[in-house]
């Protein structure tokens, strides 16, 4: 695309820019909660465009500039000058047009959500409830290096050890647009502990990541919700299993794809405040529900665009972790490299880097720009 083009499909937007700076501090618009946070999403997504385009249209200015010093210019120290800068300025031009480019495709609206993770040990028994629990942990300290909230909503620990499921929000700035990218199904290499021939054996754990989804995404009637309160289960001590904290909802849902009903069943233990419990598992309803019917748009995107990287497919193989060879590969990238140990210990931002960049490499091809 040349620069003109690119120029082109950029006119108007200054104009958008001020237009949605003012409905954002209108009182009617900031009372339309909905309404009012895609606006803010909008100004802030223009705020990057027009940031990036002012910093471009001056990189082609200090060239025009260049050019009329070097063809003007009779000392020979500030013509060299005048080149140095403008052979820095046309080299970061390729960047800058690639960068413009990306933030005019528009982004997935659920990036900068919260996310819900789901982990669930596959097929291999023992090892895989195992592996879940590595995979948990993976993601805890991914967590904290990234400075995000971890809050675990509900578990079931595996016979040895680990996870046969554990389910988990986590907190914080673009979550689900940088973990989106680890849903489907991770398959581990390895001599079980309980392995006594020295075998290596191959076991899977699935990872779906969900958007959090937020109150007006969906419209759920809380008045015909069941609930339910039990004494949580554990390690006892003074609280837990004298006082009804866990929660159990019931709430009977028409699927607006099929337009069958179905009873959507959540607990939730987290802590062992009762009114927390319930508010979390209001969470999770809405964003099961929202899921549920936010799948046929993601379904129309990937008939249209077959992305290898973040379809959300949760049955894909994704990634293998060989622990006899330290070796990760994720399949989706064909991204192979012997760090397993650190990348176990949550080092996993290498590999996100590289599919969000397949991922826009993809993005840029679809858009034809």
């Amino acid at each position: 695309m040349s620069e003109n083009s690119l120029l082109s499909r950029l006119e108007g937007l200054d104009g958008r820019f001020e237009e949605v700076g003012t409905l954002i501090t209108d009182p009617s618009v900031i009372a339309d909660q909905k309404r009012y946070v895609k606006l803010t999403k909008e100004y802030r997504d223009l705020e990057r465009i027009l940031g990036a385009t002012h910093r471009y249209r001056e990189a082609l200015d200090l060239i025009e500039e260049s050019k009329s010093i070097i063809a003007e210019e009779t000392d020979e120290e500030m013509r060299q000058m005048a080149r140095e800068e403008m052979e820095a300025a046309t080299a970061s031009l390729p960047r800058m047009e690639e960068e413009i480019k990306l933030l005019l495709i528009p982004a997935d609206p659920d990036d900068a959500k919260n996310a819900i993770v789901e982990i669930r040990g596959g097929t291999g028994g023992d090892e895989a409830a195992l592996f879940a629990g590595d995979l948990f942990r993976m993601y805890q300290k991914y967590a904290e290096s990234k400075g995000w909230q971890l809050a675990v909503s509900s578990f079931s620990e595996g016979a040895a050890g680990g996870y046969k499921e554990i389910i988990f929000t986590l907190t914080g700035e673009g979550v689900y647009g940088t973990m989106k990218y680890e849903s489907g199904v991770h398959r581990v290499q390895r001599v079980p502990a309980t392995e006594t021939q020295g075998r290596v054996h191959t076991s899977a754990a699935t990872v779906a990541v969900l958007p959090e989804a937020e109150e007006f995404d969906v419209e759920i009637h809380e008045g015909e919700i069941k609930w339910d309160t039990f004494r949580s289960g554990g390690a006892g001590g003074q609280n837990v299993n004298k006082v009804e904290s866990g929660v159990r909802l019931r709430y009977n849902w028409k699927n607006p794809n099929t337009g069958v009903v179905e009873e959507i069943l959540i607990e939730c233990t987290e802590t062992r405040d009762q009114p927390k419990n319930k508010e979390r598992a209001l969470s999770r309803l809405r964003t099961f529900i929202y899921d549920k019917e936010h799948q046929k748009y993601l379904d129309d995107i990937a008939s249209k665009r077959k992305t290898m990287v973040s379809t959300g497919d949760r049955s894909a193989k994704i990634r293998t972790y060989n622990y006899p060879q330290g070796r990760i590969t994720d399949h989706r990238i064909n991204y192979t490299v012997y760090n397993l140990g650190a990348f176990m210990d949550g080092d996993i931002q290498e590999c996100i880097d590289r599919l969000i960049v397949a991922e826009n490499a993809e993005k840029l091809k679809a858009s034809e720009l």
